[in-house]
């Protein structure tokens, strides 16, 4: 049973609707991201899944529609207020400091969240040494802790996002394709370190083109297409739809007993 403590929340997108040049990118998207869940986010490329994913973590204001979390309406604020909140996201493109150790990239997770918490009363170093120390042994990364990141392969890189995004103790985290470049070996502990941070309550919204780790690791899919949802509901049900098929342009995606 997936255990709900006071630190969780559930990420909803209420009719989110954002244009380009008149075209809908996306299209009035209702979504819900519950704590102690993993919800996937599937679709062929330029369905709108990357430019939901920016107003859902405030990179982007949406034109229409409402992003909650935890019930609060953030749909109005900054993307470093959120992570405050305990929103916290990686990236698509890899995002780290390559000059830069693995742990000091690592740190700036954990320096974020305290200093949020603690304004004008000066850095708690210890907390950021413990929090920065409890993420990368997540991620099994503490023998390349001070290694400098830019001398890291892209699969380690990937995880070192990873364990930043964690530093700061979310409650929701949103992922943008975290298996990208990642080894067989690399790609099961972070499915281990997902179905872990779900169960302990925290709310997991990933996209991934990998349909047999959604098939393994998510609970509920929503596939979009052209800026919509088209299904949504229980990972098999939605991989064998045959709607989703349309959308990828061929058949449905095998899904197997996992």
């Amino acid at each position: 049973m997936n255990r709900v403590g006071p630190r969780t929340a559930r990420l909803t997108a209420r009719g989110v609707v954002r244009r380009y040049g008149g075209i809908a990118a996306v299209a009035g998207v209702d979504l819900s991201a519950p704590p102690g869940r993993i919800t996937a986010l599937i679709g062929p490329n330029g369905a709108g899944k990357s430019t939901l994913f920016d107003c859902l973590a405030g990179t982007v204001r949406p034109d229409a529609g409402r992003v909650l979390l935890g019930g609060r309406d953030v749909t109005r604020l900054a993307a470093h207020t959120r992570v405050r909140l305990g929103l916290a996201r990686t990236f698509q493109q890899i995002a780290v400091f390559p000059t830069l150790s693995v742990a000091d990239n690592v740190r700036i997770g954990a320096e974020q969240r305290h200093r949020g918490r603690h304004q004008g009363r000066g850095r708690d170093v210890r907390a950021e040494d413990a929090d920065t120390a409890r993420a990368l042994a997540l991620l099994g990364l503490q023998r390349l802790a001070a290694q400098p990141a830019g001398d890291q392969p892209t699969g380690v890189l990937r995880l070192v996002e990873l364990a930043r995004a964690l530093a700061g103790r979310p409650r929701v985290l949103l992922l943008d394709e975290p298996a990208a470049g990642l080894d067989t070996v690399q790609t099961g502990r972070l499915a281990s370190v997902l179905r872990g941070l779900a169960d302990r309550g925290m709310a997991l919204l990933l996209v991934e083109h990998d349909v047999d780790l959604v098939a393994e690791l998510a609970d509920t899919v929503y596939a979009m297409a052209d800026g919509q949802v088209v299904a949504c509901g229980p990972t098999a049900a939605v991989l064998a739809d045959a709607r989703v098929a349309r959308a990828w342009g061929g058949a449905a995606p095998e899904v197997g007993d996992t």
